[in-house]
C-alpha cells in the first residue's frame, strides 16, 4: 500500500518545481520517489560537517539525533527523529517540514541537499 501523505507531497513539489523554476524542489520530488530503503537517513553529525552557519540544508529522508549541532542553520527534511527534533530546537535552528518548503521556494543560494 503506498503512502498517500507522501504521494501528494511529491506530486506537489513538482508541480512548484515547475511553477517556481526550482530545480532543487524537482531533485528532492525525484529523491522521495525512490524506494523507502533507498531513502536518505542522515545523522545530525553529518548534517553539522558539511554545513556552515546561515546554510539552507534539506534531508529528503529522515534525520536522526546522533552527534551535535552546533551552526544556525535551517533545517528541512521529510521526517525527524524525537531526538533530532529535541536537539535542533534546543540548538535554537530552523526546522521545516517537506510540506512548509514548497512555500519557501528555494531557488540554489546556501541550499545543500544532504544524504
Amino acid at each position: 500500500m503506498k503512502n498517500q501523505r507522501l504521494t501528494k507531497l511529491i506530486e506537489e513539489l513538482k508541480k512548484a518545481s515547475k511553477e517556481k523554476k526550482s530545480p532543487v524542489l524537482k531533485r528532492v520530488a525525484l529523491d522521495l520517489e525512490k524506494p523507502s530503503r533507498q531513502r536518505r537517513i542522515v545523522n545530525l553529525q553529518k548534517i553539522n560537517n558539511y554545513s556552515k552557519d546561515g546554510d539552507f540544508v534539506i534531508v529528503p529522508g529522515k534525520v536522526l539525533g546522533d552527534g551535535v549541532i552546533d551552526k544556525k542553520i535551517t533545517v528541512a527534511a521529510y521526517q525527524f527523529s524525537e531526538a533530532a527534533a529535541k536537539k535542533l530546537r534546543d540548538n535554537k535552528t530552523s526546522t521545516l517540514s517537506l510540506d512548509e518548503l514548497k512555500s519557501k521556494s528555494p531557488k540554489g543560494a546556501n541550499i545543500k541537499i544532504i544524504g
